[in-house]
């Protein structure tokens, strides 16, 4: 039977690769996330074309509680299951704590910590029924550890790994695991567009910014590959990882070993 995915933020970055690796492992894929339409269009297509496996899009925005469900709602109608759900939708905004705009705190709240609720809220009675079903929550290394400057985002992703461990525990027996993934830095669109900024306030070159800031906490000083990040999802939805639940596996170049 083929499996299904949603997978929150799939139209470009980490998201999109997940997608990706999950499409040429012949699941069926429910893409979401923000974008110009016929890009969003052209990478459906292509995305069916490459793997002979079945794409939707829906633009459900992730702080609206009701797109949510009616994304959900209609993975299930359109393909009877919902396999693997894979909550990757995330903003940033960089700011001291009392100069973070509040509208910011709460937009970055919303979509990167509470969205995460209501997409298992939804989905979780549909894996019951199933008796099984893979929950990835993408997380970060700030999940674990903090920088200055991102309260809102650190206090979103240590959110996600309590979410992730409560939830794990209440489904422990019902075939249905429930992990994170805590990537690096990984050089999405999130991340370069933050370069610049970075370089023109530091006074140092976008290189600079690159070594001296961004990898400076990754003791391998590489950046993490989006396909990294999509290969341990894989695995968290394989039936090798069906014991493992209610954790966290870092991808992070060494960043939270120090």
């Amino acid at each position: 039977m083929t499996r299904t995915v949603i997978v929150t933020g799939s139209t470009s970055g980490i998201g999109l690769g997940i997608a990706q690796a999950f499409a040429r492992d012949g699941a069926n894929i429910v893409m979401n996330g923000l974008g110009d339409p016929g890009e969003i269009e052209n990478i459906r297509l292509m995305m069916e074309a490459e793997n002979g496996v079945h794409v939707i899009h829906h633009a459900a925005d992730m702080t609206k509680p009701d797109e949510i469900a009616d994304m959900v709602a209609q993975a299930e109608q359109k393909f009877g299951r919902i396999d693997v759900l894979v909550n990757n939708a995330g903003v940033q905004h960089v700011a001291p704590v009392d100069e973070f705009p509040p509208e910011k705190w709460d937009q970055i709240i919303a979509i990167n910590l509470t969205s995460s609720f209501h997409t298992m809220h939804h989905t979780i009675p549909v894996m019951k029924k199933a008796g099984k079903g893979r929950i990835i929550n993408i997380s970060s290394a700030h999940g674990l550890v903090a920088s200055p400057f991102k309260s809102a985002y650190v206090a979103a992703k240590h959110g996600i790994m309590g979410l992730t461990k409560s939830a794990a525990l209440e489904l422990a027996e019902t075939g249905i695991t429930v992990n994170a993934i805590c990537p690096g830095y990984v050089l999405t669109p999130l991340v370069e567009q933050q370069i610049p900024d970075m370089a023109k306030t530091s006074g140092i070159s976008e290189e600079a910014v690159k070594n001296e800031v961004l990898l400076r906490l990754q003791a391998t000083k590489e950046f993490v590959s989006i396909e990294d990040i999509a290969a341990t999802a894989i695995f968290l939805a394989s039936d090798a990882a069906s014991q493992i639940t209610g954790t966290h596996i870092s991808v992070d170049g060494g960043w939270t070993a120090q």
